[in-house]
């Protein structure tokens, strides 16, 4: 008997015991092709032979070094070459164990900036519908993931939410993609004004939303509307890439295809690639010089920040990232990707929509292609799905909830880089089989 509380109690996953490239290996021998890089974590595919050696080498130089005493030489140089490659002013990184971490965060340094700039009395969030910021209680109050959401409700703080950019739906037959976008960015203003500009600190948004709707990007000029709604009021714009970020669409940062820079942004996942657990909050140095000239001290912290090890991996996988041009090797691959899926599943009766960015692609499912009607949610097709790939050797990401967090399922890939062209033919077959498995007919 396992004494590990897994995530499904009822449900004991084999051990994994071995990766090689775009491959999990379980004891049994087992090979399990990774379609979602884990949750779109492994970017470099596992066993990258680099990343293990810099790991191995900080271990035996410096293991732990608490940053309430002391900083060290991995944090402070992929510090530095984040800074230098982050878009617009992002200056200053705070390392941190994970994307939740990061998000919650960044709620907490827009709050103190206000307070030590003396506007105490900007408090409100905004953030969006069907959104994922994470599973702390501040990330989680911020999401817009009702299935997560529901059981804690009572315990989580007050966050305003607009509707997602969610062109599939939600975009009327008689408007231009350019004119839903700047329709639903109005409603970041209507709600600046409804709680009253001088009460909101933040937006917070995912510049392509990835677990609650499957890879789907803002349309043309929705960001760019956003950014001047944010300026006009004074609000703070915080864009989450814990998961589309590191070169996962195309773009080291998820931003710089909307051509737009936030004042906070967060990152993890694809900055450590499963190696380490790391993320990072990145700020400009205007948040940055707030708290410098004013009580000199984020009230914020934890035990692992900036850990060596951590850092040590994450410097090594931006390196790679960066020296061997993988983020456009994502987007290359990431077309591929695209093209097998529209050829694989452009004409199925049950695939409403395709979309995504690079290799952050996603299917969404429905009962009937002419009205998108969703599947009745008592089907559990999302987790058949998941099982019926997982028992022909895919790992993909499955998510129920779709539309309002009951209706609609959805499927997200996201691949390693290094992921082959046979590979992406391996991919599509597994899963088709998964859907026709699931769906017959």
């Amino acid at each position: 008997m396992s004494h590990v509380f897994p995530r499904h109690c009822r449900n004991a996953p084999p051990i994994a015991v071995r990766g090689e490239g775009c491959y999990l290996y379980d004891s049994s021998g087992k090979a399990y092709l990774d379609g979602s890089g884990g949750a779109a974590v492994s970017c470099l595919g596992h066993g990258d032979p680099d990343v293990i050696a810099a790991v191995q080498q900080q271990v035996a130089d410096l293991a732990f070094a608490h940053t309430g005493f002391l900083s060290s030489e991995p944090a402070e140089a992929l510090a530095d070459l984040l800074a230098h490659h982050a878009p617009g002013d992002l200056d200053r990184v705070y390392f941190v164990s994970g994307g939740s971490e990061a998000t919650e965060a960044a709620i907490k340094l827009a709050r103190q900036y206000f307070v030590e700039t003396g506007h105490p009395e900007r408090r409100h969030l905004i953030a969006r519908q069907q959104s994922y910021h994470g599973n702390t209680l501040g990330a989680l109050a911020a999401g817009g993931n009702a299935l997560r959401k529901r059981q804690f409700a009572p315990l989580l703080v007050d966050v305003s939410h607009i509707a997602p950019c969610y062109e599939y739906i939600l975009r009327n037959d008689d408007e231009s993609a350019a004119e839903y976008g700047l329709r639903a960015a109005q409603e970041l203003e209507d709600e600046i004004l409804r709680l009253g500009p001088e009460t909101v600190m933040a937006f917070m948004a995912e510049p392509v939303v990835g677990a609650t709707l499957g890879a789907v990007p803002a349309v043309e000029g929705y960001f760019k509307r956003i950014r001047e709604i944010c300026d006009t009021y004074g609000v703070l714009l915080i864009f989450d890439e814990v998961m589309c970020g590191m070169g996962r669409t195309g773009h080291m940062f998820a931003c710089d295809a909307d051509r737009v820079a936030p004042d906070i942004l967060c990152i993890a996942k694809g900055l450590g690639a499963g190696y380490q657990p790391i993320g990072a909050m990145l700020c400009t140095d205007t948040v940055y010089a707030a708290i410098e000239t004013g009580s000199g001290f984020f009230q914020h912290g934890h035990t692992y920040l900036g850990h060596p090890v951590a850092a040590a991996a994450g410097l090594a996988v931006v390196r790679k990232i960066l020296d061997q041009n993988l983020a456009s090797r994502s987007a290359a691959q990431g077309e591929k990707l695209s093209e097998a899926l529209h050829a694989k599943f452009g004409q199925h009766p049950h695939v409403g929509d395709i979309r995504g960015r690079g290799l952050f692609q996603g299917i969404e499912l429905v009962e009937d292609r002419e009205t998108k009607a969703p599947f009745d949610p008592a089907r559990g097709l999302a987790a058949k799905i998941k099982s019926a790939a997982f028992e022909a050797g895919l790992i993909c990401y499955p998510m129920p909830g779709t539309r309002d967090g009951r209706m609609g399922d959805h499927i997200l890939l996201a691949p390693p880089f290094i992921i082959k062209d046979a590979q992406i033919d391996e991919l599509t077959d597994k899963l088709s089989a998964a859907i026709d498995a699931t769906i017959p007919g």
